[in-house]
């Protein structure tokens, strides 16, 4: 589809921010600076803005039950201390809005095999042992598009990693439209941009910054105190040399990339800028300054995150009031979509 024909194909829908993140595990800088303050800019860009606690892809690999309420609750403390309003924004917990799930069935069936065969990332989860994955972790990308199409979502705020699922959601959304003789689902649009939309592991730099790594030290979680982030960064992998006058220079040096990339996002500023300012500083002058940015940035938005948890009633109104409002938006959507189907109504 041409360029101009993408612009006509979503002419007439509403501008609509979807995204969501799932509440898995903790909770790093990468989630952060990769996700969610993006979509504190988008709250303010977008008439309508939709951001989600993504439990149902969640338990596509086991999880505690107490284990997921809470880090529920921890993700939805986590938006809203990082700056979400939820006057603005609508904040939700997906499986209380049930028309994803069944807009995931009628996607299921739209879908072909070998579009989900092509996922990188069923592959990559999965890994060796793939007959033994769910049957959710392989139709992942199908309730994703769901997620994004039951609101007719214009635009998805994302990382590199699921660029792929959004091409999907329009794949499907095209299938659709074309089976039925419609024009009812946009072509959505990914937003992928910023200077650390990939945070990688301060003990690797070619490696993505991850809950699930072994390592401690590899992460700043959002839950470290000052003193836990300073020590992580003042320790992050690095190598001898300066940091170069030029951002070239950091070609195949990923650790010291990923450094400025994060000092970067911080102080919302580019990468060329940083490296004209701090070109020919030694790393131990450089991580000092580093610390204190990350520090000054991140410890307001924990001290507040562990407010609103040592009272969640405040969390779970606002939960509350977000799937109201999100399903408001949804029921109709499905609506449409099921008489479009030919699916009896009552």
């Amino acid at each position: 589809m041409t360029e101009a024909a993408q612009g006509l194909a979503t002419a007439k829908f509403t501008p609509r921010v979807f995204s969501g993140v799932q509440p898995s595990g903790g909770l790093t800088l990468g989630n952060y600076l990769g996700a969610v303050r993006r979509f504190v800019a988008m709250q303010d860009e977008f008439p309508e803005t939709l951001y989600c606690m993504v439990d149902l892809h969640a338990i596509t690999v086991w999880q505690d039950p107490a284990e997921l309420r809470l880090r529920t609750r921890q993700l939805a403390a986590f938006y809203i201390a990082a700056g979400l309003n939820p006057e603005k924004a609508i904040l939700f917990n997906q499986s209380a809005v049930p028309e994803h799930a069944q807009l995931a069935w009628v996607f299921n069936c739209v879908a072909r095999i070998g579009w989900m065969n092509r996922m990188t990332q069923f592959k990559d989860k999965a890994g060796k042992n793939a007959e033994k994955a769910s049957l959710g972790l392989y139709a992942y990308p199908s309730l994703m598009a769901a997620d994004i199409l039951i609101y007719h979502a214009t635009h998805v705020p994302v990382g590199d990693d699921q660029k792929q699922h959004v091409e999907l959601t329009r794949d499907i959304a095209a299938k659709f439209n074309h089976d039925y003789g419609v024009d009812f689902f946009p072509m959505t649009d990914p937003v992928i941009e910023g200077e650390a939309t990939r945070v990688m592991s301060l003990r690797d730099g070619t490696k993505k910054m991850s809950k699930s790594d072994p390592s401690d030290a590899s992460r700043i979680n959002m839950s470290d105190d000052a003193d836990t982030i300073a020590k992580k960064i003042r320790k992050a992998k690095t190598d001898p040399e300066p940091l170069p006058s030029e951002l070239e220079g950091l070609k195949d040096r990923p650790e010291a990339r990923n450094l400025v990339n994060i000092y970067a996002a911080l102080s919302n500023r580019t990468a060329e800028d940083v490296i004209a300012e701090m070109g020919g500083k030694q790393f131990g002058e450089f991580k000092p300054l580093l610390a204190d940015l990350a520090v000054e940035i991140l410890s307001p938005i924990t001290g507040e995150m562990n407010r609103l948890m040592d009272d969640v009633s405040e969390i779970d109104r606002v939960l509350g009031r977000g799937a109201l409002r999100a399903r408001a938006i949804a029921e109709p959507v499905l609506k449409q979509t099921y008489e479009i189907v030919g699916f009896l109504q009552p």
